[in-house]
Order: C-alpha cells, then structure tokens, then sequence
C-alpha cells in the first residue's frame, strides 16, 4: 500500500473540520494540478495519507484513510479533475511543523521539501516512518 501527503488551508477546512466529517469523511476535491490529479487517481481505498496544515501552521497533524477512490469532481467545469474520498483516521500527538521537516536529513528527498506547493504527493515508506516517529500518531478513532 502507498503512502500520501494531502494538503488543506485550515481556515478553508482544517483537521477539526476533518474529524467533525466523521465516519462518511468527506470528498477531497478542487485539485487542478495534473501532477496532483495523477496520485488522486492512484490512491487505493484504505491507503493513508498525512492531513498537512498549509500556508496558516505548515504542519502535517493527522493521518486520513481513503474511503472512495478517484471519481469525478463535479467543482470541475472542464471534466478534466476528480477526487477522492478521505476520514480522519488519526490524530499526530505533536504535529510535525515543516521546518522540522526540512532540516531533518532523513527527509531531505521528500516531495514535500522539494515541491511543497503540489497539493497531492506521494511519501515514501521510509519518509512515513519518519513522520510517523516525530508526531507519535494517537489513537485510531472508533469509526476507522
């Protein structure tokens, strides 16, 4: 199973508003990035990804699973984009901020400090690991 990084603007839709979706999640859409989109459409119901605070915080704080798999997004004028559906899965004791990211060697390859303005990118095993030991993940939540 691949690993991702998913990224949202907290005062447009944060982790809280995440859990708060509860056990039907919710659909993540808006990507217009054909990069983004590529790793939308390979994402794999059950997969996890990083939920990453961007532009206010710069944190990843939790990890979401995906529910549904890449379907079309009905934002999308063109028909081109779609989306996937995703529920908070658990929560990072300590977020990760991403200038501890960024000076952590073991880190250095990773999509987010070399293209942290992709929306949708895929994080390597290893890179989990890592990210995983930094923010010690809480509990899985009931309705995962």
């Amino acid at each position: 199973m691949a690993h991702w990084l998913i990224k949202s603007e907290p005062n447009k839709w944060s982790w809280d508003d995440q859990i708060a979706a509860g056990r039907d999640g919710t659909f993540w859409n808006g990507v217009r990035n054909h990069l983004a989109k590529k790793h939308l459409m390979a994402m794999q119901v059950g997969e996890k990804a990083f939920f990453y605070h961007s532009n206010i915080g710069k944190a990843v704080v939790g990890i979401v699973e995906v529910i549904k798999p890449y379907y079309p997004d009905p934002s999308d004028e063109s028909g081109k984009f779609g989306m996937v559906d995703v529920r908070a899965y658990q929560p990072l004791t300590k977020p990760v901020p991403l200038d501890q990211i960024k000076t952590d060697p073991r880190l250095e390859q990773m999509v987010l400090v070399n293209n942290s303005r992709l929306s949708v990118q895929p994080v390597s095993e290893d890179e989990w690991n890592v990210i995983c030991a930094l923010g010690d993940p809480g509990k899985v939540y009931p309705f995962a």
